[in-house]
């Protein structure tokens, strides 16, 4: 049997190339090995991820590139999900993540969804056509660190602005942090729309949630 750094070394180039069967199997491997959940997650497969999302803002990796990864990812993450609930591997916060009303677009959202998973936050994903009356219900029932929201064409970008006035109407955004992305968004955009933050890939968006959480800002 593989010795510890060889199980998470593999792991990290599994999901590195993209490899979902070699993935789940290095996750078995390593937890038969008596590898702590917690260990296979911070020290193999958090720093891949985190090194795809490198290569990709290089142009050393593309969008299908980076779309395996992450499936890879997804899957280990299935295997170690269980055990990680048990252990003392404790999350980062609850992100709740959802596709502004009218757009239907969802590979950058379950992209995101992916990385900050993958850094270790619970994930609330609410999918694609979202209202702003579901994610204000959303941030009732799961009080939030964070709120992500995606638009993907110019036509559904002023969803974004609507959704925020709605969750402050509410009066429920509270210390919950608003954090926005999508092909035609961009910081200036994100600052008008009352936004916290704006991400212009799942890399960026994962580090930024840290930042956030990180520093209460």
């Amino acid at each position: 049997m593989a010795d510890r750094a060889e199980t998470l070394d593999a792991l990290y180039a599994a999901i590195l190339r993209g490899d979902a069967k070699g993935s789940v199997l290095h996750v078995a491997e390593g937890l038969a090995a008596g590898v702590a959940p917690s260990a296979i997650l911070f020290e193999a497969m958090i720093p891949s991820l985190e090194e795809v999302g490198r290569l990709f803002e290089s142009g050393e990796y593309f969008l299908p590139e980076m779309l395996i990864s992450a499936r890879a990812m997804r899957s280990a993450m299935e295997t170690l999900r269980p055990h990680l609930s048990a252990t003392d591997a404790p999350s980062l916060g609850t992100v709740v993540l959802g596709t502004v009303a009218g757009d239907i677009h969802d590979i950058g959202k379950d992209m995101v969804a992916v990385m900050l998973e993958g850094a270790g936050f619970t994930i609330v994903d609410l999918g694609v056509n979202v209202p702003a009356a579901r994610f204000v219900e959303a941030i009732r029932e799961h009080r939030p660190s964070i709120v992500g929201m995606s638009a993907f064409l110019t036509t559904t970008m002023p969803m974004i602005a609507a959704t925020i006035e709605a969750i402050q109407a509410a009066g429920v955004r509270g210390t919950t942090r608003i954090i926005i992305g999508g092909a035609p968004i961009d910081a200036a955009f994100a600052e008008a729309a009352g936004a916290d933050g704006y991400a212009p890939d799942a890399g960026a968006a994962a580090r930024l949630a840290k930042s956030l959480v990180a520093s209460g800002d």
